[in-house]
């Protein structure tokens, strides 16, 4: 990870629902001896702040503390962190802008909010919108979820995108002496002679990084065929692409499933068409 992702972003208000994606975010800076940036979105805007003073300031006080406490936290990890308040209308917007101002290479961030009335969507709106809008790749951490230090799964199809979003799979893998898990999931049969030659290409790049690596190939479902292969190998983050095409259609798609069904952190990658 140092040689793939030196610029880390956490994206964190600090709630019980982002412990996960802290933990995960303070366990990669310290692994790979990385300073870790940090944003907290606070709502707020004009309006809300003329009208509403009280409220407005008893926000600013409950996200001073819990900005202590986030600090505290890095400090016992023993991980350098650089915290930025970032006050707007939409928490997604001042997220993304930040990654962009400090040109990060991935976003931690949780999957789900509080609980309420989007608590049934498989990922929060706030993150869906990240996922949608970062220029970055992302990682979406469930509440629970901790570092990988099983296997890597990549779920790729066929074509040059495929093969690159495997490349980095095998280099996350490498950097944890973890082996990966290439699974393709293909419409039906006929497919499977253009799936088959895709991974055994797949298998010659991956084992390029000095990794184990397996492949296999799925039939059915494409979201409920890459859980079920995750859990299959045990493997405890999953890596899956994504263009800057996806816009909102993000919501649901192949993409939300894996991220909302996973009890493993996701790995997003922004993987684009070459013309």
């Amino acid at each position: 990870m140092a040689e793939l992702f030196t610029r880390l972003l956490l994206a964190t208000e600090h709630t019980e629902f982002d412990s996960g994606a802290e933990t995960l975010a303070l366990a990669m800076a310290l692994r790979c001896k990385l300073p870790l940036a940090v944003i907290f979105p606070l709502l707020s805007n004009p309006e809300y702040e003329t009208l509403a003073p009280q409220i407005a300031a008893r926000a600013e006080r409950d996200a001073a503390q819990k900005i202590a406490q986030l600090q505290a936290q890095a400090d016992a990890a023993g991980v350098m962190i650089d915290l930025r308040v970032r006050r707007g209308e939409e928490p997604y917007q001042e997220i993304v802008q930040e990654a962009k101002g400090q040109a990060s290479e991935l976003i931690i961030i949780r999957r789900r909010g509080k609980r309420g009335f989007l608590a049934n969507l498989l990922v929060g709106e706030m993150v869906s919108k990240v996922v949608a809008h970062a220029p970055c790749h992302v990682l979406i951490v469930p509440q629970e979820a901790r570092m990988w230090h099983r296997r890597v799964l990549v779920a790729a199809a066929p074509g040059a995108p495929g093969l690159r979003l495997v490349s980095t799979a095998a280099a996350v893998a490498a950097e944890c002496a973890l082996p990966l898990h290439v699974v393709c999931v293909a419409a039906g049969d006929a497919q499977r002679q253009s799936v088959d030659t895709f991974l055994t290409d797949a298998l010659q790049l991956a084992r390029q990084h000095g990794i184990s690596a397996q492949a296999e190939v799925r039939i059915g479902k494409p979201f409920t065929e890459i859980l079920a292969s995750a859990t299959r190998c045990q493997a405890d983050l999953i890596v899956i692409g994504s263009d800057h095409r996806i816009g909102r259609s993000l919501v649901g798609g192949v993409a939300q499933k894996v991220i909302g069904l996973s009890e493993s952190p996701v790995l997003i990658l922004h993987v684009e068409e070459t013309t």
